[in-house]
């Protein structure tokens, strides 16, 4: 597997090896000692799923206190722009975003790490979506920062008009006026 430190530190893009032949392909998707190598400890402890069409943006999402979450994201069907935001008060890059496409063809994977508010769109005809997170969902913990918050700007790679948003997605916080981590 290739690990690489994003700009903002922390985040990793994670490419694995690929081994193709007439019959399909073969890939580790995740090797813990190669992840704690670059990545450090993280406890893994559920794996999520979700399948949506285009348009569907979910996010900017987290979970704020002792419930916080790491999460390592990828698409096995399909294409998003995946986005990870630095909602660390004390850190040099916060407000700013890593943006990664996570595609079936090209099998990336993004780690966001705890600190971090993440949400994704889905730019092909339909996505399934994976990801593994080091704590437990807490509904009482969670908070969302709006899609479109002018202090972040961020490109999501598809008109506004073709946007399918949840209420707590078009409802969400400034990151003014957001809960933030330390």
């Amino acid at each position: 597997m290739k690990f690489t430190e994003q700009k903002i530190k922390g985040v990793w893009v994670i490419e694995p090896r690929v081994f193709n032949d007439d019959r399909g392909y073969f890939m580790e998707s995740f090797r813990l000692e190669e992840f704690e190598k670059y990545v450090g400890k993280t406890d893994f402890i559920q794996d999520n799923e979700s399948k949506s069409t285009r348009g569907v943006l979910r996010g900017l999402h987290y979970q704020t206190g002792e419930f916080a979450q790491a999460k390592l994201v990828r698409a096995i069907k399909g294409s998003v722009l995946d986005v990870a935001v630095d909602i660390r008060k004390s850190s040099p890059t916060f407000g700013q975003y890593v943006a990664v496409e996570l595609t079936e063809d090209n099998k990336k994977q993004l780690f966001v790490p705890r600190g971090f508010a993440h949400g994704f769109v889905v730019l092909s005809q339909d996505a399934i979506f994976t990801y593994k997170v080091d704590n437990v969902y807490a509904p009482q913990h969670e908070a969302s920062i709006i899609w479109n918050d002018p202090e972040i700007n961020i490109d999501w790679g598809i008109d506004a008009e073709e946007l399918l948003l949840s209420e707590k997605d078009r409802t969400g916080r400034l990151l003014s006026e957001a809960v933030l981590f330390d």
